[in-house]
């Protein structure tokens, strides 16, 4: 499995390319883009030729969450994570943002507040703002190399309008792989201060050698009357257009009420992601994904080589994902300054750390899912945008 074949995914009504000049003043044509969070090579060959099967067969009708689909998504969470999901806890969205958004939209009110552990993925402030609710930041403590959480400094900043408690495991950006005692702590955190609890997975098959992602299912099965699991094949397989998550919901009440709100605004799961869900998730998907994860920590570590010879550049040592969080705080530069430098020097978009909350003022987040001459193009242009500070 070959994940450096040179791929132009230019022109191709691909938002990481073609839209980085109109967000981030940076050509497509001589620029790197490292920005959202999905990968340059294509998927693997078992879900391209259920696709190519689909085809050949020619008819796109109606579907449904049928049986195929519902079991593979059992033996993948069994398979890989050790987790036995019952396939009728399992609701299908459009894509696991569709799924907070949705949670937002059935257990929450517009003016309730919802609280996010920063720095954290940009799309939970976006997604609670638009909403119509507010945030409540709770930040991490960044401890050496890791974020860690201090719990007691997060119930003081609880407001009491704190509905729902959006949590990101594996973290992104940090790329932290939580503990078990950690997730217990945050599940028991969440119901003991009246939050729904909703658990964003999805980066859950992105772990690297040595260690261990826990679903917070397995590490608090406890406090499943109070969470929802959101997960998705996306960002695994690389299959994010076809807009196809999962919402698991082991309490019944609580499946009821978003059943019921998908039924009111008749939404149905996309027959082509469904497909591809269910090629992916087999014993040929996971052979895929084990290659991959070579991949990504070769080009982990090429990345995290070449940043850590700019001085006054950090990269976080990475448990999991494919998004280097990389702290610039000992250059002394202002942010603009360094984003400055990403864009005239390196030509490089990346995703600016603080949109991603308190705690990543001085952070970039970098996207290394490429190939290896990308990011060996990527590291040679930091070095170069930096090389006053050598």
């Amino acid at each position: 499995m070959n994940f450096n074949n040179r791929i132009d995914r230019r022109n191709k009504n691909c938002s990481k390319w073609d839209m980085m000049e109109n967000l981030y003043g940076i050509s497509s044509q001589d620029g790197l883009a490292m920005w959202t969070a999905d990968s340059d090579y294509p998927t693997a060959p078992c879900v391209r030729e259920a696709v190519q099967e689909a085809v050949d067969h020619g008819v796109f009708g109606y579907g449904w969450q049928d049986a195929a689909y519902l079991n593979a998504i059992q033996w993948w969470m069994k398979a890989r994570h050790g987790w036995d999901v019952d396939t009728d806890w399992i609701l299908s969205s459009q894509g696991l943002g569709h799924g907070i958004a949705m949670a937002l939209d059935v257990w929450t009110e517009k003016g309730d507040a919802v609280a996010i552990f920063t720095p954290v993925y940009h799309e939970f402030a976006n997604k609670i703002n638009k909403s119509g609710r507010t945030v409540t930041e709770c930040p991490m403590v960044l401890d050496g190399n890791r974020y860690v959480l201090d719990l007691e400094d997060a119930k003081k900043r609880l407001t009491g309008r704190e509905k729902m408690l959006i949590w990101c495991s594996p973290q992104n950006p940090s790329g932290r792989v939580w503990t078990a005692d950690e997730l217990r702590a945050v599940a028991a955190f969440a119901r003991d201060n009246g939050m729904l609890l909703i658990s964003d997975e999805i980066h859950h098959d992105l772990v690297y050698a040595g260690e261990t992602f826990v679903p917070m299912h397995v590490a608090s099965p406890e406090t499943a009357d109070n969470t929802v699991y959101v997960t998705a094949a996306s960002k695994t397989f690389n299959i994010a257009g076809l807009r196809t998550g999962n919402m698991i919901i082991p309490d019944d009440t609580l499946r009821a009420q978003m059943r019921n709100r998908i039924n009111a605004l008749d939404y149905q799961p996309n027959t082509m992601g469904i497909r591809m869900v269910t090629a992916a998730y087999t014993p040929k998907g996971a052979e895929w994904a084990d290659a991959q994860m070579v991949h990504l920590t070769e080009m982990r570590d090429l990345l995290h080589d070449g940043l850590s010879q700019i001085p006054g550049v950090k990269s976080m040592p990475l448990q999991a994902t494919y998004l280097a969080w990389v702290d610039f705080s000992g250059t002394g530069m202002t942010h603009e300054e360094i984003k400055t430098r990403f864009r005239d020097g390196a030509k490089i978009a990346a995703s600016d750390g603080p949109t991603f909350g308190t705690g990543g003022e001085t952070f970039m987040r970098i996207n290394f899912a490429t190939q290896r001459h990308i990011v060996e193009e990527a590291v040679r242009r930091l070095q170069d945008a930096f090389s006053d500070l050598q």
